[in-house]
């Protein structure tokens, strides 16, 4: 069993009245935040006028939108007066991103912030992008050092002065599933077993309220579950399977939103064995169920008033004398024949069972989330995410929550035409097309065969889920993509209202 941690270890709280100086004697740094203009701007309750007037000059002058000095106190409170841009929401969270940065850089544990000139709204915007940087760096994924080094200071609280129409849970939403989401991917494989992610899971859905059911080998043998299974028969133990998850507010019977999570915990790439350089990482391959798994905490978390299934196909595939191979047939749980051409085209057979038994109970919606291909990494770069819906009317609304939420997604065509290279001589389908480009747009021409037509459903091929670097509010390279963005496209909303909305 893996320990969890506390996921959300950051102190957050408010004062709603001026900046005393005994709360500043408190801070190791305060941070004062203004519209990114040339004009001057007051930042009332401070102290030394004159010198943020100083502070202020030198960001103009230096063209730096930030500028550090120590007040005359005794703790030596460092204040940074930084300038920022309220645009876009990828911008604004990017900008938190490095401002928090400075606090590690000078080792401040407990940060003060105090923001002025601003509308109401793009207040609240730059406190919420701050709080979401604070919440991300504050929070350390796993670490297995033996030789405990001298552990360098971390952003421990945050105390926020003004007020705000947002609660802190309202600031903060999204941050536990974003740290949940971003934890497990990063953990080492020989941590993340299969075993020890059911026993996790299983821990986190008794916490939050969600009923816990595992399908092992047997039941989905029982479901005809070839497409999972021929995956499965080359692990070295057959602790292989489904997770399922079920939040039922009142004695709700039929989930409104399934959650569908490709939980690939090592992927040597099968009989067509990867190369080291595309294996050195393929333990994050899981990281689909980790987003899933992180919004379904969010929602059940904020006690959501529709239920709302979770489906976490966990496995290796690995290379060894059972393991499945190019040409083998193998039949689905929906009953359709699959000619395998490629055995590292893995993450598309463990969805198409899960995604059928996602789809019996008739949610409104299905959302599934995979690190699903290269190809989609290779058209949009590692900053974007792919999206598909069998929803034509719902690519508006898929848009605006990426930009909204700074987890950026973009379209691609999902026309019957695409599945002419996917037509098979001796089964139903091919699992893959043999040569050429489009993989992402002929991998959801094969998942879409295993949603019904009557059922909402989108696809995110998360080719965001690891930027070198960090990625907007995130400073790791694992950046927990998808729950943010999933939360935005409800906003609150039964996914069968949402889903009517696209008609």
């Amino acid at each position: 069993m893996i320990d969890l941690p506390d996921f959300l270890p950051l102190k957050v709280t408010r004062s709603a009245g001026r900046i005393s100086r005994r709360e500043i004697d408190a801070l190791d740094q305060l941070l004062a935040i203004v519209p990114d203009s040339r004009a001057s701007t007051k930042v009332p309750g401070l102290p030394k006028a004159a010198l943020l007037k100083r502070l202020l000059a030198r960001t103009t002058s230096a063209g730096q939108p930030a500028a550090t000095t120590c007040l005359e106190n005794r703790r030596g409170t460092a204040l940074t007066l930084a300038r920022v841009k309220a645009g876009d929401t990828f911008s604004l969270l990017t900008q938190a991103r490095k401002l928090v940065a400075e606090c590690g850089r000078i080792g401040a544990q407990r940060v003060g912030v105090t923001i002025a000139g601003f509308s109401a709204e793009q207040r609240d915007a730059v406190e919420g992008a701050l709080i979401r940087a604070a919440d991300a760096a504050a929070f350390d994924l796993a670490s297995f050092r033996g030789k405990r080094e001298p552990r360098q200071a971390r952003l421990s609280s945050l105390r926020l002065f003004g007020e705000s129409a947002l609660t802190l849970a309202q600031q903060r939403r999204g941050n536990l599933g974003n740290n949940l989401a971003r934890w497990l991917t990063a953990l080492p494989p020989n941590k993340l077993t299969a075993a020890s992610y059911r026993a996790a899971a299983q821990a986190i859905a008794r916490k939050h309220g969600l009923k816990y059911e595992f399908l092992d080998i047997r039941q989905l043998e029982k479901r005809g579950a070839g497409a999972f299974l021929a995956v499965a028969q080359g692990n070295a133990t057959d602790d292989a399977g489904i997770v399922h998850l079920r939040y039922r507010p009142s004695r709700q019977a039929k989930p409104a939103l399934a959650l569908v999570g490709k939980g690939i915990i090592f992927d040597t790439g099968g009989t067509n064995l990867k190369t080291f350089q595309q294996m050195l990482d393929m333990h994050m391959d899981m990281q689909g169920s980790a987003v899933a798994l992180g919004t379904a905490v969010e929602l059940a978390a904020e006690g959501v008033p529709f239920g709302f299934d979770v489906w976490l196909a966990i496995t290796e595939n690995r290379i060894s004398a059972t393991a499945y191979k190019s040409q083998d047939v193998v039949v689905a749980a929906n009953g359709t024949a699959i000619q395998i051409i490629h055995t590292d085209a893995e993450g598309r057979m463990v969805l198409a069972d899960t995604l059928t038994l996602a789809a019996e109970p008739e949610p409104s919606l299905i959302i599934d989330y995979a690190t699903l291909t290269g190809a989609c990494v290779a058209a949009l770069t590692t900053r974007y995410s792919g999206i598909f819906s069998n929803r034509a009317g719902s690519v508006r609304a898929l848009l605006a929550a990426g930009a909204d939420s700074g987890e950026r997604v973009w379209p691609f065509p999902l026309d019957d035409d695409y599945d002419e290279p996917l037509k098979s001589e001796v089964a139903d389908i091919k699992q893959c097309v043999i040569e050429g480009g489009g993989d992402h747009i002929y991998a959801t021409r094969f998942l879409k065969r295993f949603v019904p037509e009557s059922i909402a459903w989108i696809h995110v091929d998360l080719s965001s889920g690891v930027h070198k670097g960090g990625l907007g509010a995130i400073p790791t390279d694992v950046s927990g993509f998808g729950v943010a963005f999933t939360l935005r496209l409800l906003a609150d909303r039964n996914p069968a209202e949402l889903v009517q909305s696209w008609s």
